[in-house]
């Protein structure tokens, strides 16, 4: 597992939920309420856990209407100035994105084909293009697919050695 949530992570997403996080063992939790819009709930990050064979991080979202899980959570990107939090996790080209608003707002996004994060989004019909762009944030912190990685001669080295 690349990523584990350590203590400078927790301190950026507690400086943009501005809320302070509770610490129980593996979880962390952070409690949001907005009165005027009244909404509430509760994010639990889990770093470095079993989760089945494997171990990895768990992303828990709590309301009084959802619970929301991100299962083998690979990274995060803070928007300060939108008071958000997008968590994603990758496997096999797609996406899952779990955002979290500072104002209790909470969305999740599924099962993506990472390829529509950087197409042309007004070729995408309305109901796809949300997701494309919320995850278009997460590009700079995901690894390079072997598509992109030929493109820099990963594999030119490759075939170097044989």
């Amino acid at each position: 597992m690349a990523f584990e949530f350590k203590e400078k992570d927790i301190a950026k997403l507690t400086k943009v939920l501005q809320t302070k996080p509770k610490a129980a063992g593996h979880c962390v939790r952070f409690e949001i309420e907005n009165k005027e819009q009244r909404r509430k709930l509760a994010v639990e990050i889990y770093s470095h856990i079993d989760i089945g064979r494997r171990k990895g991080n768990l992303v828990s979202v709590y309301s009084p209407t959802a619970h929301l899980q991100l299962h083998f959570c690979t990274g995060y990107v803070v928007s300060e100035m939108l008071g958000e939090i997008t968590f994603v996790g990758e496997s096999d080209g797609k996406l899952s994105g779990l955002t979290v608003e500072r104002e209790g707002g909470c969305s999740l996004y599924a099962n993506v084909d990472r390829d529509i994060l950087s197409g042309d989004f007004t070729k995408l019909g309305p109901e796809v293009m949300l997701s494309g762009i919320a995850l278009s944030l997460t590009e700079t912190i995901l690894p390079p697919t072997s598509e992109h990685a030929s493109r820099n001669g990963a594999r030119r080295s490759v075939r170097k050695r044989k």
